[in-house]
């Protein structure tokens, strides 16, 4: 079914489109003949006409009568199909997530308890996305501060000069002790993202995340060899933890996104946590979503849940104490709604997934 978009709009550095208030998700719920049931969200736009199409077409025909309990199984088979079918890369771990809050309810236990649990708490890093001025760049990380946040990371501009210049001012402005990292969001050639890497490690950021496109691993190899602040690659690179291990093999990578929704749901996203850690590297869950809250939970070698920071004034996330904490979602599953839940005027256009695969 389809779900409006309930946060106000912002926006990404120059040349993505930012977000708005009136854009649609897809929602899949799966339902088996004992009654329990699973629910995942396609977050990107544009998601909701292609998840449609898809169940009709290759999901209703591939998993009706499947095990739901075999999860690895299904995933195995989701890839075998992805070879034909090229699935958009926010679809293709969709059967796993859903599938995953379906075992937690089976259970009656918390996601991130059933995937083996580490944590019960994090520390949440405030994310921004990209103001206006430098000026208020350091409006909203003040009151970042003041609202407990222990951490920020940076969404500028995407202008190389620009964006050290502000890298540096927000590092004058919280002081040397206070943790810093930068999203390039995939915006520069190596030129730039070597400036900008040479000034986010003379400003002692933690981490340089994505500034190229990652589709040549061997251009992410030699800025690594060209920079000393540590990156932080493969948010958006196909092929789950299986490119993600020549990101590592390639000495590009300190630390590693993962996530559900574009690595491959729950199961890719834990093999990718499990694969950093035998090399010592950190796993990042990317993303404030309650997915990555429940991977925060899950995984040992991650430092941060990321709380993205759209508004000015700042709005504290829903869940994230005065001192920057939030805590392990409760109760079974996954926490999302099971639905339907969607305003009437959308009736028409409600593609129901409740039959999606049977036990």
């Amino acid at each position: 079914m389809f779900a409006p978009g309930a946060k106000p709009s912002f926006a990404w550095r120059h040349g993505l489109p930012g977000s708005s208030p009136d854009g649609y998700v897809s929602v899949l719920r799966i339902s088996t003949d004992e009654g329990v049931e699973g629910v995942a969200i396609a977050p990107r736009p544009g998601s909701a006409p292609i998840m449609a199409d898809l169940v009709e077409r290759v999901f209703l025909k591939e998993f009706i009568g499947a095990d739901p309990l075999q999860r690895e199984l299904l995933w195995h088979r989701m890839w075998e199909l992805d070879r034909v079918y090229e699935f958009p890369i926010n679809i293709l771990g969709i059967i796993d997530t859903a599938l995953w809050d379906l075992a937690g309810r089976y259970y009656n236990a918390p996601t991130w308890e059933v995937l083996g649990g580490y944590r019960k708490e994090i520390e949440a890093c405030a994310s921004t996305s990209t103001f206006s001025t430098v000026e208020e760049f350091i409006d909203v990380a003040t009151q970042c501060v003041e609202l407990g946040y222990p951490a920020l990371k940076v969404h500028a501009w995407g202008d190389a000069r620009k964006d050290a210049d502000l890298c540096q001012k927000l590092r004058d402005h919280l002081g040397p002790e206070y943790p810093l990292m930068y999203d390039g969001s995939a915006g520069f050639d190596m030129a730039d993202a070597v400036y900008v890497g040479d000034a986010l490690y003379e400003a002692d950021y933690l981490w340089y995340e994505e500034p190229m496109r990652e589709f040549n691993i061997t251009a992410y190899k030699w800025l690594a060899e060209r920079v000393r602040v540590p990156l932080n690659v493969g948010e958006t690179s196909d092929g789950s933890f299986m490119n993600t291990a020549d990101f590592i093999s390639s000495g590009a990578a300190t630390f590693v996104r993962t996530s559900t929704e574009i690595r491959g749901g729950f199961t890719g996203a834990m093999r990718i946590a499990h694969l950093a850690d035998a090399y010592r590297l950190r796993a990042e869950p990317h993303g404030n979503t309650i997915y990555a809250r429940h991977l925060c939970m899950a995984i040992p070698n991650c430092t941060y849940y990321e709380s993205l920071v759209t508004s000015n004034p700042v709005v504290r996330e829903a869940g994230i104490n005065e001192k920057g904490i939030v805590m392990a979602p409760r109760g079974p599953g996954v926490g999302l709604p099971l639905g339907p839940h969607y305003p009437q005027e959308l009736e028409p256009y409600v593609v129901d997934l409740a039959e999606s695969v049977q036990k």
